[in-house]
């Protein structure tokens, strides 16, 4: 690792992060101590902790990584590279330098608290400590494959550490996590009071995360990517061709273990009109999902909730206006809007997909596609010609007034202006709201929801992901009753069991429990990840990326002669899609069971020819100064 990068962060860790912190959201440093000083108790050591929970990945900047990370697959195919496999070498790669910066500042607190002499008990911080340090090496892991493993602060002399392979990172993974474990065995969500700080259970969650990440990866893509470590890659040392089940129970076990401590539940704060404040209740039904990424005070949903209604977030970034804003302009850039292949996958009510529902509206108008749908779509995608409201005090109308009803204002200017209309000039077409705020006291810039890392939704799917993986994609209907049929009902989609995919050919469990964390998880940063861990991302993401139907079985839709009701203008121009529209029958846009195929008449976004992800893009290369600096590093195949 480049230690002229790296050492710049020491000072940063001595002038920042040991500052005297009590409470998470105050950021801001009251004081600067020196490191011999620093750690002298438990309230020293915990407050260093504390800051190590801000440096993650969240918010803050457009280059938001979570969700920049999955553009190319579901999201916006023309906003990144990345999974369009176009994306080259370079010489310096923020993700590296950053996360090797952030695992210093976690060292350096495990070795004082190694040299530690006093009495008070620091278990908690220490606990928290490692699981960031098996937080850092497996996002590193995620994006690079086998890296170098630092559980030190390094020596500024050392200039040169070997690649540890994949199987190595993940020994140290697990072993971090079971050290976070063992030392918070006491410090509960509850003894917490649910603050954002890492818990027993968050270390729980994330253990899960990472091993069904890890047993599904090795199960299918196995050693194909790890190069022999001598002329690319960092090899195969310590590959167990049947390790893989071992971590899919781990997987399912921590899984089981967070969703029976009974710590938390599905946020459905906006779920019927009893709950709901505004004076125009039936307006909001159904849409618990919208609100719950945009929950921060009590403007920001109908129902006047705030953070503290939150039992579904296990790890969270936290944010607040005045003390650590968002910073990212999530409102008005909408960063997660769908393809023609994602609004596709949204089942309709009665659990099955729009190829097999009778209760599918087809395409023929503008919002027939959303009828009879999962909650979600209607929750996260714009309808077209429906009022939504703006945010901020002057923005689309401004923010939202749940006292009125948003359809009885007749004020032309502000109709306008809270009427979404579609525009097919080289889009797709769908506007994506999920992070969108329509707070009035939230300027762009200014969302501070909170940033989920970690959310009781993803672990159901965790736990049915890895029981059927462990059952050769065979689950019970009691086992999805207890974990995705959860999040099916608060989408108002109706259960998945056994009998209902036995009914129809085109459709198998394990193929609807992935389209599950596709729909509950869009937009968080996994869609890419999923796809390689299952290895079929090269068939996924090289498929034509598609918008909106113009035609459909050979008739026009209604986005042909829609006209903009205010501006007069036309919706689509068919100049702006210079591919024109998918033109051959039956393209399939899919390798696993139940997806709808894609048809003739949906607008080409970004060919098929333009996109070039191969095994290679399934991990990053390091970047190429690195390599020059440490001839022990080499790249990952292919690059």
């Amino acid at each position: 690792m480049k230690k002229n990068k790296i050492f710049i962060l020491i000072g940063l860790f001595l002038a920042v992060i040991f500052v005297g912190c009590s409470d998470m959201l105050n950021l801001t440093p009251t004081d600067t101590l020196s490191e011999s000083v620093y750690f002298r108790n438990l309230s020293d050591f915990q407050a260093a902790a504390n800051n190590l929970h801000t440096n993650v990945y969240g918010w803050l900047g457009n280059t938001t990584y979570p969700i920049n990370f999955d553009y190319g697959s579901d999201i916006n195919p023309q906003l990144g590279d990345m999974g369009s496999g176009n994306n080259v070498p370079t010489t310096t790669d923020t993700y590296w330098t950053q996360t090797y910066g952030w695992l210093r500042t976690v060292n350096i607190l495990l070795e004082k608290a190694s040299e530690y002499k006093g009495t008070d008990n620091i278990s908690v911080p220490i606990g928290q400590a490692y699981f960031f340090r098996a937080w850092h090496h497996f996002f590193l892991l995620k994006r690079f494959g086998g890296v170098p493993i630092v559980t030190k602060p390094l020596d500024v002399t050392q200039t040169q550490l070997p690649r540890n392979s994949r199987y190595e990172v993940m020994t140290q993974i697990t072993a971090d996590l079971d050290s976070a474990i063992s030392r918070l065995q006491n410090y509960t969500v509850k003894t917490s009071s649910n603050d954002g700080h890492v818990t027993l259970e968050a270390a729980w969650a994330l253990k899960a995360r990472v091993c069904l990440f890890e047993g599904t990866w090795e199960k299918y893509v196995r050693t194909t990517t790890d190069g022999d470590g001598t002329t690319s890659g960092a090899g195969s040392k310590g590959y167990n061709a049947a390790q893989y089940t071992n971590y899919l129970n781990m997987a399912q076990q921590m899984a089981k273990k967070v969703i029976d401590s009974g710590n938390f539940a599905l946020w459905k704060g906006v779920e019927n009109s009893s709950t709901i404040t505004a004076v125009t209740p039936n307006n909001y039904l159904r849409t618990s999902y919208y609100y719950l990424f945009n929950l921060e005070d009590a403007k920001s949903n109908p129902a006047g909730l705030t953070k503290a209604s939150n039992t579904e977030a296990i790890f969270r970034s936290v944010y607040d206006v005045s003390n650590r804003p968002g910073n990212t302009n999530l409102t008005h850039t909408v960063p997660a809007g769908p393809t023609r292949k994602l609004m596709d996958m949204f089942l309709c009510t009665d659990g099955l997909p729009i190829q097999d529902s009778p209760l599918f509206q087809g395409y023929s108008t503008m919002v027939s596609e959303f009828a009879n749908r999962d909650y979600r779509l209607t929750s996260t995608v714009k309808l077209p010609f429906t009022r939504y409201w703006g945010y901020g005090t002057s923005t689309n109308g401004g923010g939202a007034n749940y006292t009125i009803d948003i359809n009885s204002i007749t004020t032309s200017s502000l109709v306008s202006q809270l009427t979404y209309v579609p525009i097919l000039q080289g889009a797709n077409g769908y506007v994506g709201r999920k992070f969108a705020t329509e707070n009035p006291g939230r300027q762009d810039y200014q969302e501070s929801a909170d940033y989920y890392q970690i959310r009781l939704a993803e672990v159901y799917l965790i736990y049915a992901e890895a029981t059927c993986e462990l059952n050769n994609g065979a689950i019970s209907d009691a086992d999805l009753n207890y974990s995705i049929n959860l999040v099916r009902a608060r989408a108002g989609v109706a259960p998945l069991t056994n009998a209902l995919v036995a009914a129809h050919s085109d459709l198998t469990l394990l193929g609807e429990i992935r389209r599950e964390r596709a729909l509950e998880l869009f937009g968080e940063g996994q869609r890419i990840a999923d796809l390689c861990r299952w290895g079929i991302a090269q068939q996924e993401l090289d498929y034509a990326s598609a918008g909106a139907y113009v035609q459909y079985n050979g008739v026009n839709t209604e986005y042909v002669t829609a006209m903009n009701p205010f501006s007069k203008v036309l919706v689509y121009n068919p100049i702006s899609y210079p591919a024109g529209f998918i033109s051959t029958t039956e393209t399939p846009c899919s390798t696993y069971s139940g997806i709808a195929t894609l048809k003739p008449g949906a607008v080409i976004t970004e060919q098929a020819s333009n996109r070039h992800f191969a095994l290679k893009n399934y991990l990053q290369p390091l970047p190429t100064d690195e390599i020059h600096l440490d001839p022990l590093m080499k790249q990952n195949p292919s690059w």
